[in-house]
């Protein structure tokens, strides 16, 4: 059996965690904080498809759900597919946006940190976008 090392990276939020919730589970709203996808996601027959640094990938989100899972699967040109964990659980009046890491088998220490630094920043937009006001549905 392999497991794999994994880093839980974690942003307070200073929003109630439904108002997040609401805003980071639509696909068509992961350009303005996910930036992997900052070409822009679009809707075709068979999902949801954004072109990237890695070149086009599918993106299959959690469907909406109470407990505020927002895990989504994104499937590379080549096929490999890789599940992202994530969640935005209730603190007080505001919340914790919180995404699993995980370290996959021949990656480096440089590439790791470099991931786990890309995944901050994106929380951290996630952040300011909903904090000024940016996250309301609708």
């Amino acid at each position: 059996m392999t497991v794999h090392p994994a880093r839980v990276i974690s942003e307070t939020i200073d929003v109630d965690a439904d108002t997040v919730y609401d805003f980071a589970c639509a696909p068509d709203r992961l350009p303005l904080w996910a930036s992997g996808l900052a070409t822009g996601i679009r809707q075709e027959a068979d999902g949801w498809f954004a072109e990237s640094p890695m070149g086009r990938i599918r993106v299959e989100m959690a469907p909406r759900n109470a407990f505020r899972v927002l895990d989504h699967d994104v499937t590379l040109p080549d096929g490999q597919r890789f599940h992202n964990a994530m969640r935005i659980t209730p603190s007080g009046n505001g919340c914790v946006a919180a995404f699993v890491l995980l370290r996959m088998p021949g990656v480096t220490d440089e590439a790791f940190e470099n991931d786990a630094a890309h995944v901050a920043r994106d929380l951290g937009t996630l952040k300011a976008l909903v904090e000024r006001g940016g996250g309301h549905p609708g």
